[in-house]
């Protein structure tokens, strides 16, 4: 299995100090590239969820196990370190650093990889997602749909063996979104790379053969 959820349970606390649960997961499960959709209304948990699976927040109890190494054991730079290696992430608002070109955002992509991308690799995956006209334009000059195109490819340059993507059409005009999906899709299709993506859209999860409702395995979700 390329993830497993064991026991997750996740909460905040509120200004008046009251606990407010947001995730309990008792098991979840993708396989070895296996493409899966997360379908859920706006608070359900889905995007705290992908910050548990990633190591950017740390749930309260229970087990993410990736690739064989639960991340939950290890101290906040060994996650950070891990994500680096084995976790590609693609932004609903995208995260480029505007005063970087498109070739250097995708190499800071891999920069904290054991073999980070150089300027040529970087050059021949974005002429993969259909930029190789925009090598050194920022992200300013560029149109929406074409920095979407970016994080993917930067998301990519670490080579991982899961890609999360939170909302990765929601800032895409109709016309780019199914293109974005197919982008994603193929490219983790073609290197065998586990995809778990976020949406609140039907019309998008209905693209994928597996749709998981976070409300059928979150608890907190399935009770609001």
């Amino acid at each position: 299995m390329s993830l497993t959820l064991q026991n997750i349970q996740k909460s905040y606390r509120e200004p008046s100090g009251q606990k407010l649960p947001v995730l309990d997961i008792p098991e979840y499960q993708l396989a070895d590239g296996e493409q899966a959709v997360l379908l859920g209304s706006s608070g359900g948990g889905k995007t705290t969820l992908l910050n548990v699976i990633s190591g950017i927040t740390a749930p309260d109890s229970g087990s993410v196990i990736i690739n064989g190494t639960d991340i939950t054991k290890l101290h906040e730079v060994g996650r950070d370190r891990f994500r680096a290696a084995k976790i590609g992430f693609v932004f609903q608002t995208f995260n480029l650093l505007p005063a970087f070109t498109a070739v250097e955002n995708v190499m800071l992509g891999s920069s904290f990889a054991s073999q980070p991308m150089n300027r040529h690799q970087a050059t021949e995956l974005l002429k993969s997602v259909e930029l190789g006209h925009r090598l050194d334009h920022k992200p300013g000059q560029m149109s929406v749909g074409e920095q979407q195109r970016v994080a993917v490819a930067r998301a990519l340059a670490n080579r991982p063996v899961l890609l999360l993507a939170d909302e990765p059409t929601a800032n895409v005009d109709p016309g780019n979104q199914d293109s974005i999906l197919n982008l994603i899709r193929s490219a983790c299709e073609e290197h065998n790379i586990s995809l778990l993506l976020v949406t609140h859209a039907p019309e998008v999860a209905q693209q994928f053969d597996r749709v998981d409702e976070i409300s059928q395995f979150n608890k907190v979700a399935a009770s609001a």
